[in-house]
């Protein structure tokens, strides 16, 4: 992917033009890695994303919003305290790097005027976030680097800020296009994508291949160039100098499914007949497009890692107990042995003696074939007699209490199953703090001691529309979708659900009791994609009356029966599920 120097050179560009001037309403930190500053300037409202995410680290603006976590980070509090209210005076980006440098107008404690530099260090596994003051000195840093994890570089508050390790390479926007194309011919023993990616300054890899296609076509040696390619070399760097200082021509590629794939500054010609193209008006709107699912989905797993271990580890704890319980219920139910053993016994003790390692009897409900039964020779025929009835009756005992147990197992694995499945869906903070007040309120998760957190007001169901009108909700977690479908829902209604697999609750809501086919496939298509069944096809929906709806005593949150059915097979599809959804 393309997000190179170049690339973040009409970042700089469109910072300069939108950003420069405006003032910090307003800043949030949706994850670890990820600062959003609300701006406020002359053209309105704007807000600067710096993602410092080692597979994903840029700086843009952005149209997305991001929830932010109930407690705010130390260091999102830290660019509180010395950015909001400070105004934009320049970006700065070194050469064509991938550093990016915030000028900042701001005020101390006693209100002073001070100036503050944000760098944005974009490269990758080392990308970094750094507040810097006015006497140079680190403030703080979205990753602390010290001297155990860098012996080169540390970066500490309180440090000097010293810039990252150049590379020595021949920036286009300082040298002259013959003097980089002379350089790049000078390694003749390499490719010459290779020779370029050593020797050009902010390409990447892509815009090297770029480069040797549209000089040959291909990717010739170094050595091997004609003189028309030589001056296709230079017509290539000559065209790419100019371009720095023309607004940006910026492209996503995207494969056959539609995929995201690269994104680039400049058209990519050596996909040409292999991809297809997407063009934007600006390299923020790109970045937005390239990312924005990607962000959401990697921000949700962050937070809802801690959920997602706490639910296996759960499920795994019940199961490794069901299995144990399952082992002993078959060993129980071979106790007749210790009942027949005993009553043999008693009817012999007339010719058994006390001290005997085995007592050979007649059994009577065999045709009087012999059985040796193996006893304790320290024990007397009777209590050896009484030690098989205990047996029997404590085996008889666990049986009833292991079927119990069981079945109270594999009821909390359906039940674990559901949460995962609604972790997998959940689309927002609040999702996951609904599903992690419902498993503290089952006694499954500690409640969180300490700083007490504000109440959140419970969020709505999921609303969608059916193409011909009809209002359909789903349940976002277990708790919402008992009362969704045991409180608000009306009698009347229709209520769907996979068969035989975790997922939402969905009622159709109806006209009179009354509702369409297509409302009703349309709300079959909805139920089956959300549920774990989404990437099935021919996913068996049952749907019935919600009236046939009925909370067993004791259920887990989500739990409902019913007898009276009927079931609808369809195949889940996400794009018309996103038409069909009410904002």
């Amino acid at each position: 992917m393309a997000l190179d120097g170049l690339f973040f050179s009409k970042i700089k560009d469109e910072l300069e033009r939108r950003a420069v001037g405006a003032r910090i309403d307003k800043v949030q930190q949706p994850s670890k890695d990820e600062v959003l500053l609300s701006l406020r300037g002359k053209a309105g409202a704007e807000k600067l994303l710096c993602c410092v995410r080692a597979d994903a680290p840029r700086l843009h603006l952005t149209a997305q919003s991001a929830e932010s976590p109930q407690t705010p980070p130390m260091f999102c509090m830290l660019l509180r305290k010395y950015l909001v209210g400070a105004r934009i005076t320049g970006v700065r980006q070194l050469g064509l790097d991938r550093l990016l440098f915030l000028d900042l107008d701001a005020a101390n404690e006693i209100g002073d005027r001070i100036g503050l530099t944000l760098c944005a260090e974009t490269m990758g596994t080392y990308s970094n976030l750094i507040l810097v003051g006015p006497d140079g000195r680190i403030i703080d840093a979205a990753k602390r680097i010290d001297f155990a994890a860098s012996s080169e570089r540390q970066i500490l508050p309180g440090l000097p800020y010293v810039l990252p390790r150049q590379q020595e390479k021949l920036c286009l926007e300082t040298e002259t296009a013959e003097a980089v194309t002379k350089a790049i011919l000078s390694k003749p023993a390499k490719a010459l994508s290779s020779a370029a990616l050593q020797t050009v300054q902010g390409i990447s890899p892509l815009i090297a291949r770029e480069i040797a296609y549209r000089c040959t076509g291909a990717d010739e040696t170094v050595g091997a160039l004609t003189d028309v390619q030589k001056q296709n070399l230079l017509a290539v760097l000559r065209e790419m100098k100019n371009a720095l200082h023309r607004d940006a021509d910026c492209w996503m590629v995207l494969d056959k499914t539609g995929a995201p794939r690269e994104i680039a500054s400049m058209r990519i010609y050596q996909y040409e007949g292999a991809f297809e193209f997407r063009k934007y008006d600006s390299p923020s709107a790109l970045l937005d497009g390239f990312y924005a699912e990607r962000d959401r989905t990697a921000r949700l797993q962050q937070r809802g890692r801690e959920l997602f271990k706490a639910m296996h580890n759960l499920n795994e704890r019940t199961l490794r107990r069901v299995t144990v319980q399952k082992d002993e219920l078959r060993q129980s139910a071979d106790r007749d042995k210790f009942r027949l053993w005993g009553e043999l016994i008693t009817a012999n003790l007339h010719r058994l003696q006390k001290g005997s390692e085995s007592y050979t009897v007649e059994n009577y409900y065999d045709n009087m074939q012999p059985l040796t039964i193996r006893v304790d020779p320290a024990l007397d025929p009777t209590q050896n007699a009484n030690r098989f009835y205990k047996e029997y009756r404590k085996a008889k005992t666990a049986e009833a209490v292991l079927t119990e147990r069981i079945a109270q197992g594999e009821a909390e694995l359906q039940y674990f199953d559901t949460v995962l499945d609604a972790l997998s869906r959940a689309e927002s903070e609040r999702e996951l703090s609904a599903i992690r007040e419902e498993l503290s309120q089952g006694g499954y998760l500690r409640k969180k001691s300490g700083k007490k957190l504000q109440k959140q007001k419970p969020l709505p169901p999921m609303a969608f529309r059916s193409s011909d009108g009809y209002r359909i909700l789903v349940g976002r977690n277990n708790t919402q979708n008992d009362r969704l479908s045991l409180k608000t829902a009306n009698k009347r209604d229709w209520w769907f659900h996979t068969q035989q697999s975790p997922g939402s609750h969905v009622i159709l809501e109806t006209v009179d009791g009354e509702a369409s086919d297509t409302a009703m496939e349309e709300a079959a298509v909805i139920a089956a994609t959300c549920s774990k069944a989404k990437d099935s096809s021919l996913v068996p929906v049952d749907y019935t009356r919600v009236k046939q709806l009925k909370k067993p005593v004791g259920a887990k949150p989500g739990k409902v029966i019913y007898h009276e059915y009927y079931t609808m097979i369809v195949t889940p599809d996400k794009e018309k599920c996103n038409l069909l959804r009410e904002e």
